[in-house]
């Protein structure tokens, strides 16, 4: 099964130092550049916010370790208490034991690729060369610190900004933010394409893992609805009918009173209570994916360089579910990595050209609106609240100086791509 997996690059150590020389402030130990220590009378302590941190890697799992006992829990009360010891159809427990394995199995699967999916990180191409960087923190002003980045991003595939419109770069990683990419305060790290930090998972879910979150929600809900259906009626007749605590004053057909009571009951009303609570969820992640959209994007917008635009990034439906989930659909259900793209830069619905590359034009001087549209390969138009980077001259800046400096061909024109989003 040959899949695509790109090779993520992170940046050394050393070179997402912050410019306070280490972890809050702490002098680093050159002997151990990864202990930060503090000196008193010549004796050397480890910093009380590295003990701090460790403390918290630990309580992280504590969300992790409890969604485990409770699927342990739910796996022994359907299988032993529900199937082995209250079916009494032998059909019904084969047919029951044979759903359940499978979404349990899927279940399992993508959460366990979900939690243990390193987050993928910038790489080394967006940190700042040696004299760059030594530059960079000497200088105060922030104009000329722009300036050097802005010299070293004309190499790098980005079309977003901040919201001043400057690069995006961030201090604690010293590394130019690539498209999407933003900072997690848990992780201490950048993260390819962030969504979100899920403390469920104990993990960022982002580029690399984006897929296997989605699955995992799916086969959550597939597995509690197993649940829930199957023990419902079983539920029933334990809360309606054997309420009497001797077994011989039950129905005939009835299951009789045992322990098990107890957890059909708890099973039915946890299934139902995740059930209700992951569909939520997964439905507002769905409606991203066929945005195309990150939650970060959907609570902030991104900026480009002729302002905002939520969906910038959107393709048309299709494209952005195999943006996800990629073009092989025979893969779509597995938890195994298929995304499109790199993680570093990504198409958007107005540029279908290289950043890199200098042309600026997309409508040369003297071809009016009408020819541009007429050779565009554009199924429906898009609504002017949906468009603020398409500008009325249809064209987008992209200058290796960054300038403002229109280079354009009289006979040429650049054909780009939209689709209409579903």
């Amino acid at each position: 099964m040959n899949i695509h997996k790109p090779d993520f690059q992170r940046c050394t150590t050393n070179e997402r130092r912050s410019r306070t020389g280490g972890v809050g402030g702490a002098r680093m130990d050159r002997s151990h550049p990864f202990l930060p220590v503090f000196c008193s009378q010549g004796r050397r302590k480890m910093a009380p916010t590295h003990v701090l941190r460790c403390c918290q890697r630990g309580l992280a799992w504590i969300p992790v370790i409890f969604i485990a006992l409770v699927v342990c829990w739910s796996y022994y009360a359907y299988v032993v208490e529900l199937c082995l010891f209250t079916i009494p159809s032998t059909i019904e427990k084969v047919i029951y034991l044979t759903v359940f394995h499978v979404s349990f199995i899927m279940f399992v699967w993508s959460y366990w690729k979900t939690i243990f999916t390193r987050p993928a990180t910038p790489s080394k191409e967006f940190c700042l060369p040696k004299s760059e960087k030594e530059q960079y923190e000497k200088e105060q002003r922030p104009e000329t610190q722009q300036e050097i980045l802005k010299k070293v991003a004309t190499s790098l595939p980005l079309y977003t900004r901040t919201g001043a419109g400057a690069i995006r770069y961030c201090d604690r990683c010293q590394v130019i933010k690539p498209d999407r990419c933003h900072h997690c305060s848990a992780c201490d790290m950048c993260v390819l394409k962030m969504d979100h930090h899920c403390p469920w998972v104990n993990n960022c879910v982002g580029f690399s893992n984006y897929k296997f979150f989605i699955l995992f929600l799916t086969y959550s809900l597939v597995y509690c609805l197993v649940i829930a259906a199957s023990v419902l009626q079983y539920f029933i007749k334990f809360w309606t009918l054997c309420r009497r605590k001797s077994a011989e004053n039950c129905p005939k057909n009835d299951p009789p009173e045992s322990h098990a009571k107890f957890h059909v009951l708890f099973l039915f009303f946890v299934a139902a209570m995740f059930c209700i609570s992951i569909l939520s969820l997964f439905t507002y992640h769905l409606w991203l994916v066929g945005k195309n959209r990150s939650t970060i994007e959907a609570f902030r917008a991104p900026v480009f360089r002729n302002g905002l635009d939520k969906n910038g990034f959107s393709l048309g439906f299709s494209k952005n579910i195999a943006q996800v989930f990629g073009d092989q659909k025979k893969y779509w259900l597995l938890p195994v990595f298929t995304s499109q793209g790199d993680g570093f830069s990504f198409p958007t619905r107005l540029v279908t050209i290289d950043p890199e590359q200098p042309t600026e034009c997309l409508q040369p001087a003297g071809l009016d609106k009408r020819a541009v549209e007429d050779s565009a390969e554009q199924t429906s138009p898009l609504s002017e609240s949906q468009n603020h980077l398409l500008s009325n001259a249809y064209h987008i800046e992209e200058d290796h100086k960054e300038t403002d400096v229109l280079k354009s061909d009289e006979n040429e024109a650049v054909t780009i791509s939209i689709e209409s989003e579903s």
